[in-house]
């Protein structure tokens, strides 16, 4: 079942509010357990956790940033005339 893009648009939302601040904690401590690796690794590290939350959530954020697909079109008032 597809989601329709309403929901799509306030999931992305709760995503980015809430979850994006739990990742970055999770990801921040999770390094944090083990010694100071080198900075080039640390940066590895971050860069891959960066790319890596966007993968299973990639189909909620497709086409959110676009017009609703099924709003109606509003009628050309220079038409109308």
């Amino acid at each position: 079942m597809a989601l329709s893009y309403k929901t799509r648009r306030r999931l992305s939302l709760l995503v980015l509010v809430v979850g994006m601040p739990l990742y970055i904690v999770a990801a921040v401590t999770l390094v944090g357990l083990f010694d100071r690796p080198p900075f080039w690794l640390e940066l590895v590290i971050y860069v891959a956790l960066g790319v890596v939350w966007i993968l299973p959530l990639k189909p909620i954020f497709i086409g959110v940033g676009q017009a609703d697909p099924d709003a109606k079109k509003p009628e050309d008032d220079a038409n109308s005339r």
